[in-house]
């Protein structure tokens, strides 16, 4: 931990010289040793307690039993550094990475007494132009979890009040968007997780929160997506080192690996948008709110190597078909809809620009 005592263990020589003189190098803090040498002549210590300690003496016995009581002090205070000691014997060195770390708080979540699902995972969704949608999935929801806690971003005109006990419908600026409305129904999760839908998705009998949770809880991962409309779909991003011209990235399809011990799920990059995930490491990453239309695979850029993701195949949501309504007020608002989701070359030129330029990147390339 910053400025804290170590020791540094496992230092030894193990070769025969008529006398040794070995130093110690730091940057970051300082080098000691426990032995206390008063009445030993046959031994001297420069630079005990700074960054740069020397031990001369010709008793290998004596340089054991120091060595066997080097300390490191840390005097830098940092949340989260690296500092390299050199340990040095004529030519030969050992540099010995000592990681210096904060750790964090641990945060706590109140599962309740019947732990319940109510109590551990809160339903997220954003809903624009589309209200009639976002009441069928409600209806759905309500089927198999009367009382779960449903979030809605609202980034509509005209808004209309979803009557709902348990549902919070946080109302925005219109057409805000929807990294932005993402980040507003996160921001309002107070579940240790949370399961993100699509307004239009509609739950079935194969929409098994308890499924996902189970996996989440059984394993150290953030994230674990499922299924939609039985398409299985997750990603690899493969980040290649570009030298000073900025690095490129891979997508793939796919994933990595099976998960250990639950053969329905892999380990991968990116999921569908449906997903469990832990409500306080996703915080941790957001939803850039510069994308407010077309988005998706960028979240899980922003989160490679920060989020633990996995992809099961054993969990679906179903999705609402997708036809042209009859009434004429339903087809004005389909048109309006369709209008704002269209990827327009402007748009995708705008998309491509930031990507690259967030990430510093010279190539995006999909295989």
């Amino acid at each position: 931990m910053p400025l804290n005592t170590i020791n540094l263990p496992g230092l030894q020589i193990n070769v025969n010289l008529p006398k040794y003189k070995v130093t110690f190098e730091a940057s970051l803090g300082t080098i000691d040793f426990r032995l206390n040498l008063s009445g030993i002549d046959n031994c001297q210590a420069y630079g005990r307690g700074e960054k740069h300690l020397t031990i001369s003496t010709s008793n290998i016995h004596l340089l054991k039993l120091i060595l066997k009581s080097i300390i490191y002090t840390n005097t830098v205070y940092d949340i989260d550094s690296l500092d390299i000691v050199t340990f040095t014997l004529g030519e030969h060195k050992a540099q010995i990475p000592v990681s210096i770390r904060q750790p964090p708080i641990p945060r706590l979540y109140d599962p309740g007494r019947e732990r319940k699902m109510s109590d551990l995972v809160t339903i997220t969704t954003k809903t624009f132009l589309r209200y009639d949608k976002l009441r069928t999935l409600l209806q759905s929801i309500r089927q198999y979890y009367p009382d779960i806690k449903v979030i809605v971003a609202d980034d509509n005109e005209t808004p209309e009040k979803i009557d709902d006990p348990n549902v919070e419908q946080y109302i925005m600026p219109f057409a805000k968007g929807w990294f932005a409305g993402r980040n507003l129904a996160l921001s309002q999760v107070t579940t240790k997780y949370f399961l993100w839908v699509d307004d239009d998705f509609l739950f079935t009998n194969d929409t098994k929160i308890e499924k996902l949770l189970d996996v989440l809880e059984a394993t150290d991962l953030d994230l674990v997506g499922g299924k939609v409309d039985k398409n299985y779909f997750s990603f690899k991003l493969v980040l290649e080192d570009g030298g000073e011209d900025g690095d490129c990235l891979h997508w793939r399809s796919g994933g990595y690996h099976t998960i250990p011990g639950i053969p329905q799920c892999v380990l991968t990059s990116g999921v569908v948008n449906f997903f469990l995930a832990h409500t306080n490491q996703v915080q941790s990453v957001g939803f850039d709110p510069k994308l407010s239309r077309v988005a998706h695979t960028e979240f899980f850029i922003d989160a490679l190597g920060r989020l633990r993701i996995g992809s099961c195949n054993h969990v679906s949501v179903g999705h609402q078909k997708k036809e042209v309504p009859k009434d004429k007020e339903l087809v004005k608002t389909f048109k309006k809809y369709n209008s704002f989701r269209e990827n327009t070359d402007e748009q995708q030129r705008l998309k491509l620009g930031l990507l690259y330029f967030k990430n510093r990147l010279s190539c995006f390339i999909k295989s």
